[in-house]
């Protein structure tokens, strides 16, 4: 612990910012397990869990427009199958089956990866934060999707979920807040657009980000899915997904739907 102290703090007099470290470790460790051998084959289908096409500011969870297109067309080349993510959380699918989901709600899904999507005919699913698309944050005009821009997505069939009001860290805030970012993110997209809502994506989405008393809460509102991002390591209960980086390149790619990191998590 002695030296991991010395370390943060001479980290700190040089300007390492503990995102850069973050970001760095992610890459090596994606590179390095991507490396190694395949793990057996699943028995079951993948749901993919990315944010932003586009969007630098999202950093690591940020896919370019070009990669992402590479890897939808890799999936397909490769003889993979879209289906909605709700009917591979239901059923489990099939081990050529592939759902793609975004969290956060960003203007440049819209932009960048919808045209794409729906050249190929591929269902997809948006889980937003109801505050963000009422306004409610820092990052300017043009970033985050709003409701009418929202409402188009729906209209053209993709699937609306919900990513909570605030994006908070369920696994810090008490049982009463988890409940009211539940239940009002639920009811102002209900409000808002007309639906009801069945799938919630946890914020962070990692097992320490989730608790019994937020899962609860979460069938209480009226959610039938919960998704988290990892396969193997997730609260239970929840569905498991498999999250996509901007260091995914074609190799990490087809590691990640091999199975490479069902049991990794983003460390942040």
């Amino acid at each position: 612990m002695p030296v991991i102290h010395a370390f943060k703090r001479v980290a700190r007099r040089a300007g390492i910012r503990r995102s850069w470290i973050a970001s760095a470790r992610m890459r090596c460790e994606r590179t390095a397990l991507a490396a190694l051998p395949a793990p057996g084959a699943s028995s079951q289908g993948r749901i993919l869990c990315y944010h932003s096409v586009g969007t630098p500011e999202w950093g690591v969870s940020d896919v370019s427009p070009g990669r992402f297109r590479e890897q939808i067309e890799t999936a397909l080349e490769a003889g993979y199958r879209f289906a909605p993510a709700r009917e591979l959380a239901r059923t489990g699918g099939r081990p050529n089956e592939l759902a793609i989901t975004f969290d956060d709600g960003l203007a440049s899904v819209a932009a960048n990866a919808a045209p794409l999507l729906a050249e190929y005919a591929i269902p997809w699913t948006l889980l937003i934060v109801a505050g963000w698309a009422d306004g409610e944050q820092t990052w300017g005009d043009g970033v985050i999707l709003r409701w009418r821009e929202i409402e188009r997505l729906a209209e053209a069939g993709v699937t609306i979920g919900s990513h909570s009001v605030t994006h908070p860290n369920f696994g810090r805030i008490s049982t009463e807040a988890a409940r009211e970012e539940l239940f009002q993110s639920r009811a102002t997209i209900q409000s808002r657009l007309g639906l009801s809502p069945a799938e919630f994506a946890i914020p962070m989405g990692q097992s320490r980000d989730w608790t019994p008393d937020a899962d609860r809460a979460a069938r209480d509102a009226g959610y039938e899915v919960v998704y988290a991002q990892s396969m193997n390591r997730r609260a239970p209960g929840t569905v498991g997904r498999t999250l996509i980086t901007r260091f995914d390149s074609k190799q990490v790619f087809r590691a990640a739907l091999a199975g490479a990191f069902d049991s990794w998590e983003e460390w942040v």
